[in-house]
């Protein structure tokens, strides 16, 4: 994992296509700025496995009886 230091306002670039910007800092909350391509999805991690999950749930639905997801 990369870790980097950043203040208010200072930008982290990405691939020359996504932008993160330390938009504000309030004691041990840090607000991001993010601007990407509209094909790449930007998420938070909850919101993130929640989909997954949900795919996943979807796909087990789909499945015939007997037979798990790796066949």
């Amino acid at each position: 994992m990369l870790v980097l230091a950043r203040k208010k306002n200072e930008s982290i670039v990405i691939n020359d296509e996504i932008t993160i910007v330390i938009v504000d800092i309030r004691g041990d909350k840090v607000r991001l700025g993010i601007t990407a391509p509209k094909d790449v999805p930007v998420h938070r991690r909850e919101v993130f496995e929640a989909i997954h999950a949900k795919a996943l749930e979807s796909e087990d639905e789909h499945q015939p009886a007997g037979q798990d997801a790796q066949s």
